[in-house]
């Protein structure tokens, strides 16, 4: 016979699996039980974490930050950025390296010398934001690159939603950067045409491979 003691008791079919998140003090959903039904379908299609709750004050400090006017940069066409690398380096701030990541969602595609892909940014285990990112490319040996590319793209595009770099949206704070840290001059090409470009004040003239020959409104 089998003693009483040797008999085991069945594990109960969820006892692998995690303890759910405790409510925080603002009693705010955090588990699927507490949930409407239309945020469980969310959560099966992907979007695990979307607006249930806000990140820690310490996190959203770092992310709503206002940038530093020396990380602005400008393209020639006059469109602000601030480099894609910037951006990396706030996440990694934070939510630390490692509390941060872009998940493809299919594969790349490629239509008239552009590559896009759709990346989702997860936060600490959580959907932030999806977007597609662009990236021309001009050989066929090129697209590895044009990937990478097009990652940054999707990665600066996601960011929005966290508010990082918000004030790359605002009108009136591009208007004023630019009349405050910019300049439009002229810039003589190859082929002897003059085109407007944009740049900081304190970068250095365009030489190459456009020559910059005067500024914008003076003889």
């Amino acid at each position: 016979m089998t003693s009483a003691s040797s008999v085991r008791t069945p594990k109960p079919a969820n006892a692998n699996v995690a303890p759910p998140i405790q409510s925080n003090k603002d009693n705010l959903p955090n588990t699927p039980e507490q949930m409407n039904p239309a945020s469980q379908m969310e959560c099966s299609l992907g979007y695990d974490g979307i607006g249930i709750r806000p990140f820690p004050s310490h996190v959203a400090q770092v992310l709503c930050e206002p940038i530093q006017k020396d990380d602005v940069e400008i393209k020639p066409d006059g469109l602000l950025y601030l480099p894609e690398i910037k951006y990396r380096r706030i996440l990694n701030r934070a939510f630390g390296p490692g509390g941060w990541g872009l998940k493809p969602q299919g594969e790349p595609e490629i239509a008239q010398g552009i590559l896009s892909r759709e990346w989702t940014l997860i936060c600490l285990g959580r959907f932030v934001s999806t977007a597609r990112g662009e990236q021309e490319f001009f050989r066929p040996n090129g697209v590895p690159t044009a990937n990478e590319g097009a990652k940054s793209n999707a990665l600066m595009r996601c960011c929005k939603d966290l508010g990082i770099a918000s004030e790359l949206w605002d009108p009136r704070f591009v208007r004023q950067f630019k009349a405050k840290h910019c300049v439009e001059v002229w810039c003589q090409t190859a082929d002897g045409k003059k085109k407007k470009y944009w740049r900081r004040r304190d970068d250095e003239p365009f030489q190459y491979p456009a020559k910059e020959v005067g500024t914008v409104g003076k003889t």
